[in-house]
């Protein structure tokens, strides 16, 4: 998939994915929500740098894509986690 505006449209809706799993992880977590959400955000980063490392020779689609979504892991989960706990906080 090499043109840009299928791949901006795919970026966004893989951020909408890690920002729920963020909240999700805060919601669940039996205790200290945001060290669950930050574990997983560095697992997300692992993971979607590994997808970047795999899929970058296999020329699958723009390089900027597979960087993007390993950059954009830590800031998406940690602003689902932060989105419960700023709601917590209200109450």
């Amino acid at each position: 998939m090499w043109d840009p505006k299928l791949n901006m449209l795919a970026l966004a809706y893989r951020c909408v994915y890690p920002v729920l799993g963020g909240y999700l992880t805060a919601r669940f977590a039996p205790s200290a929500p945001m060290r669950h959400v930050w574990l997983q955000a560095g697992i997300g980063t692992v993971v979607a740098t590994a997808g970047g490392i795999a899929a970058i020779p296999l020329d699958l689609g723009p390089m900027w894509y597979s960087i993007l979504l390993a950059v954009t892991a830590i800031p998406c989960i940690w602003f689902g986690g932060h989105l419960f706990t700023r709601g917590t906080a209200a109450r």
